[in-house]
C-alpha cells in the first residue's frame, strides 16, 4: 500500500452517521490532487472552478489546499518547500509526520490530465457527505415537536436547502472559442431567415410586438410592467394562450426532436386562482365576456360556445400553478421539474412581488427575486416573463406614461431584465376626467378624445438589449380582457 495511505489522518469515521459507517471519502485522491498542485501550480486553474478548501474531508488536507491558493492567486509558487513557513507549526500536519508530509504529497502526485477527474470525484464525495449531514438535520428536525415550526414549513426549507445545494459547483462554461460563438449566432439567424426573416424566438401571436421584439428569445428576462387595471394579466395570459395553442412538435433544424412552433408554456399564477386564470382564457377563445363567465349569466350559444373552447383547449400545453407566496428556490425547482417531465419554452410569473426570497431587506430581496428569476432563464434557456408593479409616482405625473424609474421597490429589476415592457391604456385615465353634464364644451371635447382611446392599448418597450425601444400599439377589448393587433390606416377595408 501507498506509504500516504496508511498515514492516520485523525478524522473520525463518521460524522452524523452511525458508528462504523464512514462518510463518502477517499484520502488517497486528496492526497494526489494536493500533490499534483505542489509539483505543477497551473493544475490548480483546472481545479478551482471545482472544488475549493471546503470540500475535502480531510481539515489538514483543506488547510494545505487553502495555503496554496492563497498563494497560487498572488501568482507565488506553491510548493512543499513554500509551504513549510506557512504550516509548519499546524496541529494536524504535525500529527501526520510535519513538513515532511508536504514532500511525500508531492511525491505522489498524479498526471495533470487526471487532475479534473480527481477534483470532481472529491467534490461528488463532498455533495454526498452535506446530503447525508442534510438529511440527519431534515431528520432530527422533523422528530422535534416545535409548535411554532409547522411541517409544511420544514418542507419548504428542506426544499431551499436542497436547492442551495444543487446550485453548489454550477460554474460558467468559461470561454468559448470565437468560432462556437459565431457558429451560435449563425443559427439563430439561420432560424429566422427559415421563417422568411420573421423570428429568431417564439411568436408571441401579436405581429407588431414580434417585430419590435423580434419574439421572445432564449435566456431572456422580460419584464412586464404597469399600474392596476391596465391589463398586465391579460396580455400575459394572451400571449401565453396564443403560443400554447401555436404549439407544434418536430424535426429542428439541428436534427434533434423538438418544438419547432409554439411552446409549452408554464404560468405561475400568484395572485389569482388557476380557475380564474382559466376562465380568462376561456373568455378570450369562446368570445363571451368573463364578467359573464363568472356570473353565469350566458345565452345557450355563448354557453356551448364556451363549452367547445374548453374542449378544444383540453389538449393546449399550458401548465398554471397558483401556490401563493412561492419561494424563488422552489419556484426555480418546479420550473426544472416542468421542463424535465412535459418541457418548456415560455415561464410566466404573475406577479414578481409576490415571490418570497431569504433575504431581510425588501430591496436585496426583490434583487435576489430578479437575479433568481434570470438565472432560471438562462439555465433552462427559455425566456422568462415576469409581471410587476409600478410605483405611486405615475399617478402624481399629468403624463401617466410609465417610465423605468417607476419600477418598484429595486433597480435591479431594470438591470436584470433583458427587456422592460410598460402597459399603458390612456382610456383608463381619461375615463376618470369625464367633465360636468352643464359644459357641453368640455363635454365633447372629451367624448372625442374618448372615441379616439377607444379599445387601443400601448406597450411601450423602455429597455431592450437586443432591440430597439419605441412603442407598440395593440387592440383591447376589455369585456375579453384580450390584446391583439391593431389595424393599420392602410389596412382597413374601404367603405362603400
Amino acid at each position: 500500500m501507498n506509504e500516504l495511505t496508511t498515514i492516520n489522518s485523525g478524522v473520525p469515521e463518521a460524522q452524523n452517521g452511525e458508528v462504523g459507517d464512514p462518510m463518502p471519502h477517499s484520502i488517497e485522491a486528496e492526497q494526489q490532487l494536493l500533490g499534483a498542485i505542489l509539483t505543477n501550480n497551473d493544475i490548480y486553474d483546472r481545479v478551482a472552478s471545482v472544488i475549493n478548501s471546503s470540500h475535502f474531508y480531510d481539515p489538514v488536507h483543506s488547510r494545505i489546499y487553502e495555503v496554496a491558493a492563497a498563494r497560487i492567486a498572488k501568482n507565488n509558487l506553491a510548493s512543499p518547500v513554500t509551504l513549510k513557513a506557512f504550516l509548519e507549526d499546524d496541529e494536524g500536519l504535525k500529527e501526520l509526520g510535519g513538513p515532511a508530509y508536504l514532500a511525500r504529497l508531492a511525491a505522489s502526485a498524479i498526471s495533470a490530465y487526471a487532475a479534473k477527474d480527481y477534483a470532481q470525484m472529491i467534490y461528488d464525495m463532498a455533495i454526498r457527505r452535506e446530503l447525508i449531514g442534510l438529511g440527519h438535520e431534515i431528520s432530527s428536525r422533523a422528530q422535534t415537536m416545535d409548535v411554532a415550526e409547522e411541517p409544511r414549513e420544514q418542507i419548504v426549507q428542506a426544499e431551499q436547502q436542497l436547492y442551495k445545494l444543487s446550485e453548489q459547483g454550477k460554474t460558467d462554461s468559461g470561454f468559448v472559442s470565437f468560432l462556437k460563438a459565431v457558429t451560435e449566432a449563425v443559427n439563430t439567424a439561420n432560424a429566422a431567415y427559415q421563417r422568411d426573416g420573421g423570428l429568431a424566438g417564439v411568436s408571441t401571436g401579436l405581429i407588431d410586438m414580434d417585430k419590435k421584439l423580434g419574439g421572445l428569445h432564449p435566456s431572456d428576462l422580460l419584464i412586464l410592467a404597469g399600474r392596476p387595471s391596465m391589463g398586465k394579466t391579460s396580455l400575459a395570459t394572451n400571449i401565453a394562450f396564443n403560443v400554447a395553442k401555436a404549439y407544434k412538435k418536430g424535426i429542428r433544424p439541428d436534427g434533434t426532436e423538438g418544438t419547432v412552433e409554439g411552446g409549452v408554456v408554464g404560468f405561475y399564477s400568484l395572485e389569482m386562482s388557476s380557475e380564474q386564470l382559466a376562465a380568462r382564457i376561456l373568455s378570450e377563445a369562446a368570445q363571451v365576456p368573463s364578467q359573464q363567465i363568472r356570473s353565469g349569466d350566458m345565452t345557450e350559444e355563448e354557453f356551448r360556445r364556451f363549452v367547445d373552447a374548453a374542449k378544444s383547449l383540453e389538449a393546449c400545453p399550458l401548465f398554471i400553478d397558483d401556490t401563493p407566496a412561492l419561494p424563488i428556490a422552489q419556484l426555480a425547482a418546479r420550473a426544472r421539474r416542468l421542463k424535465r417531465t412535459h418541457g418548456l419554452d415560455l415561464l410566466i410569473i404573475d406577479y414578481l412581488q409576490l415571490c418570497r426570497g431569504t433575504a431581510e431587506n425588501r430591496v436585496q430581496e426583490i434583487g435576489e427575486i430578479s437575479m433568481g428569476m434570470k438565472a432560471i432563464a438562462k439555465e433552462l434557456n427559455i425566456p422568462v416573463i415576469a409581471l410587476s408593479q409600478l410605483s405611486r409616482t405615475v399617478e402624481s405625473r399629468d403624463d401617466k406614461r410609465p417610465q423605468l424609474s417607476d419600477l418598484r421597490e429595486s433597480g435591479s429589476i431594470e438591470q436584470d431584465a433583458d427587456v422592460v415592457m410598460f402597459v399603458f391604456r390612456e382610456e383608463y385615465y381619461k375615463e376618470r376626467e369625464k367633465p360636468g353634464e352643464h359644459d357641453l364644451e368640455k363635454m365633447a371635447a372629451w367624448q372625442e378624445e374618448m372615441e379616439r382611446l377607444h379599445a387601443r392599448a400601448e406597450v411601450i418597450i423602455g429597455k431592450q438589449r437586443h432591440g430597439p425601444i419605441g412603442t407598440v400599439d395593440l387592440s383591447f377589448e376589455s369585456k375579453f380582457t384580450r390584446f391583439g393587433n391593431l389595424a393599420k390606416p392602410w389596412q382597413q377595408e374601404p367603405e362603400f
